[in-house]
């Protein structure tokens, strides 16, 4: 990418709707990614001990939100504490939840249980859901389709292909886009994000995690947002500009944002 693509895509205003942020280095990522032209970044919670790192990181910077939940990886843990933190003022959402069956590091039963309750939650709430879902997507849609998929839900890291794409739009999600966009040989990511109807779109780094080409295999940071999307505008053929605006205005939508 060249000087002028990064250029235009720094403009912004951009908002990443998912990041997992540490208290104790927060402020240089939150300070970096205020200066590259992020306006707002939605922390995410991965357990309940790490959701109230999140809810702390967001007491402590006014562009932050926070997500509660327990990810897959986690839930054979439970969701114990998780309904204490929910009526918290800067918690937006719940997850990341879902399933992964990728790595199995919860017996899938547990995944599927604990899920399901967060959906749940997401209801009784009227919070965002935010799904993680990773060769599993027959088994993703069932549980939503059973259990009801929230008003406002949103399938992050989308790694599915056209056919789940279809699937999503039908259950009126919202698909996030990371770094993996980026990646030349994601072929299938590349084929959704072109089928993805602008007013689902949402881009995200899932920082610290899959940064984005020419940065790949280092550390991601929130203020990579921008060349996630200057790479998610090129493979659907829009500007930078064009892609900002709109996933800042689905995000502000998908979260229940105050506009600036």
């Amino acid at each position: 990418m060249g000087d002028a693509a990064l250029a235009s895509a720094a403009s912004g205003p951009w908002i990443d709707t998912h990041c997992h942020l540490q208290l104790e280095t927060c402020d240089g990522e939150v300070a970096a990614a205020r200066s590259a032209g992020v306006a707002a970044l939605i922390a995410i919670g991965t357990d309940v001990a790490d959701s109230r790192q999140a809810v702390a990181v967001a007491g402590r910077h006014a562009e932050v939100r926070a997500s509660v939940g327990v990810h897959p990886h986690e839930a054979s843990g439970g969701t114990d504490g998780l309904v204490d933190l929910l009526g918290l003022g800067d918690v937006v959402a719940v997850g990341e939840c879902g399933l992964d069956y990728h790595y199995d590091h919860s017996p899938r039963p547990d995944q599927r249980r604990v899920f399901a309750a967060q959906i749940g939650l997401a209801h009784e709430t009227g919070l965002t859901l935010v799904v993680h879902s990773r060769s599993a997507w027959d088994d993703t849609f069932a549980i939503l389709a059973s259990e009801g998929v929230p008003e406002r839900t949103v399938l992050h890291c989308f790694t599915g292909g056209v056919p789940e794409v279809e699937r999503a739009l039908e259950a009126g999600a919202y698909l996030s886009f990371s770094g993996i966009v980026s990646f030349p040989k994601a072929r299938e990511v590349h084929e959704a994000a072109a089928r993805c109807p602008a007013d689902r779109l949402l881009v995200e780094t899932d920082a610290p995690l899959l940064a984005p080409v020419p940065l790949r295999g280092r550390p991601n940071s929130p203020a990579n947002v921008p060349l996630v999307g200057a790479a998610l505008a090129a493979v659907r053929g829009d500007s930078p500009q064009d892609v900002a605006a709109i996933t800042t205005a689905n995000a502000r939508l998908a979260f229940g944002l105050e506009s600036p």
